[in-house]
């Protein structure tokens, strides 16, 4: 087969050749015409013109008969060659005996026919073909000799004879040597349409995804499983898209922007991102959440004018969840532990130093006590944060009506906070209602009110709550205050337990928050966002971000 089409590319080579041989003829037919014709008219009479204008037209005709043959005839074509090859060098004879032979200088025209033969006819009927030319011209230059016709030299028609039988060898082997580079060419283009297939095939195919993108994120590969994973649907094909037109990519982006930018030369760094999956143009979802595995290498290539990266995309997320299922039940052991085993001496130890603040005088001492009690709050706080784990298996499936449960729950903060009136809003939320349990609900939304309390400026409106649906079938809760932004390095570790920049703080306050979440099918994410600053320009922001699956 492979040999098939490397013949069938030859032919349609060899046939080009001969219709760009047509087309030569017709112009050569076309300027003998011209030529000739000029010279009647002037009344030269060096030539028999008036009987050779039949022979011209006819030679006219059979180029123009020729052409068409070779455009819609492609058949039989050493015939059409061969019957190409003897009209030009009969016709060409017929010109070059009116004309006086060797003194008219028109053996030149031999080359024509000649060098078209040596270019798509074998060596050996190349030659020939030079034989009869050189046998014709020498016949004429001893016709003319033997009726003793003055300035008439044999020795002219051999050098002509010669010269042909030289270019004609020189011209075939040079098309042979083309031919056969052709050949080789088209062979290795086969080979590498294969290769090429079967890298697609073999990418297609591949159960990791695949981006190969550009410095500025263009995609210019992206193989059906990181579709998949990154919960797109792009027509086939489509390629001239970027990571950064999709908001759900953005953590890819920022992770490759990252790598770009590291100086420490580690190609095969890899990087854990958490996307949300979602389609903008068609809204097609896939998990709430999805935790990929990226793998960077970038393509080097001396020859190559633009930079090129390669990135892998491992889906980790059935891995992160069987890890949370062991870490769960480590969490409860621990849990219960701490419930026996902690929780009673520290009680024991709260009111020992209780009892001995009633009878402290001393400042010292009673500065002492104070650290003492501190510590037990601060130690008591944190079992309290653990033990709220064991109680992600009570989940509520009714649905819960979003916006009486804020606005009660919001009382009681500003209540308990002295929140002054208006400094948290909270946004329109008729009707909608989500599946969460109302009491892991309370705690995430009190952990990040009081997270932005802290931060917030306390001026009206310097905490909003607002409900946001990006997706028809997906429902965001953002919490956000009017605060700094939290800074790239911290977000890193935002939700880790027992990380925190406070010294007040425990530094599982949102790692449970985000265990609940989980528990109840949402997760709970901090983002940066283009929004409004306090004094009216629009830069990126940070905001606290509650994604429920879907809105009942």
């Amino acid at each position: 087969m492979m040999h098939t089409a490397r013949l069938k590319q030859t032919r349609e080579t060899f046939w080009r050749t001969l219709q760009t041989f047509c087309v030569t003829r017709i112009v050569i037919a076309v300027v003998l015409l011209i030529y000739f014709g000029f010279n009647a008219v002037r009344g030269a009479e060096a030539l028999e013109v008036t009987d050779s204008w039949g022979m011209f037209v006819a030679y006219g005709v059979l180029a123009v008969v020729f052409a068409l043959s070779s455009v819609y005839w492609q058949r039989q074509f050493i015939t059409q060659l061969l019957l190409q090859l003897m009209v030009d060098i009969a016709a060409i004879s017929l010109l070059y005996i009116t004309a006086g032979g060797a003194r008219s200088g028109l053996a030149i025209l031999y080359l024509f026919p000649l060098a078209g033969a040596a270019v798509l006819a074998p060596l050996i009927l190349a030659l020939f073909f030079v034989s009869v030319v050189t046998l014709i011209m020498l016949s004429e230059s001893g016709y003319q000799l033997l009726h003793s016709i003055s300035d008439v030299s044999p020795s002219r028609a051999g050098l002509y004879g010669a010269a042909f039988f030289a270019a004609i060898y020189v011209i075939n082997r040079l098309a042979a040597k083309l031919i056969k580079q052709e050949n080789l060419a088209a062979q290795r283009g086969h080979e590498l349409q294969v290769q090429e297939a079967i890298n697609r095939l073999v990418i297609a195919d591949m159960g990791d995804g695949i981006l190969v993108v550009g410095n500025d994120t263009e995609v210019f590969a992206c193989n059906p499983a990181a579709e998949r994973m990154l919960g797109l649907s792009m027509p086939v094909g489509k390629t001239d898209w970027k990571i950064t037109a999709y908001p759900s990519l953005m953590t890819i982006a920022d992770a490759f922007q990252a790598w770009r930018h590291r100086q420490d030369g580690d190609v095969d760094a890899s990087s854990f991102v958490m996307v949300k999956p979602g389609d903008a143009a068609t809204g097609a979802t896939r998990d709430l959440v999805t935790h990929l595995k990226l793998r960077f290498a970038k393509v080097e290539s001396p020859g190559l004018a633009e930079d090129r990266t390669v990135i892998f995309v491992q889906d980790v997320t059935e891995i992160e969840n069987q890890a949370q299922q062991l870490k769960l039940a480590s969490m409860g052991r621990l849990t219960a532990s701490i419930a026996h085993e902690v929780r009673n001496p520290l009680s024991a130890i709260a009111h020992a130093a209780s009892l001995l603040r009633e009878d402290a005088v001393d400042p010292t001492q009673k500065r002492l006590l104070n650290i003492v009690g501190d510590n037990v709050v601060r130690l008591n706080q944190m079992i309290e944060d653990i033990l709220k784990l064991s109680r992600k298996a009570h989940t509520h499936t009714e649905p819960l009506e979003l916006g009486p449960f804020l606005e009660e729950l919001l009382d009681e903060f500003d209540e308990s906070h002295s929140v002054p009136p208006g400094v948290i809003a909270l946004g329109r939320m008729d009707g909608v209602r989500v599946r969460f349990d109302p009491l892991h609900l309370r705690e995430v939304v009190v952990n990040l009110l009081s997270n932005a309390l802290r931060y917030a400026s306390g001026q009206d409106d310097s905490i909003r709550i607002e409900l946001v649906s990006p997706l028809p079938s997906r429902l965001e809760l953002h919490v956000q205050d009017d605060g700094p932004a939290i800074t790239p390095e911290v977000r890193a570790h935002l939700f880790e337990p027992f990380y925190t920049t406070s010294s007040k703080g425990t530094g599982l306050g949102l790692y449970v928050a985000r265990e609940l979440c989980l528990n109840n099918g949402a997760m709970l994410d901090y983002e940066y966002r283009m929004g409004l600053s306090r004094e009216g320009a629009d830069e990126p922001s940070g905001r606290f971000v509650i994604s429920f699956a879907v809105r009942n």
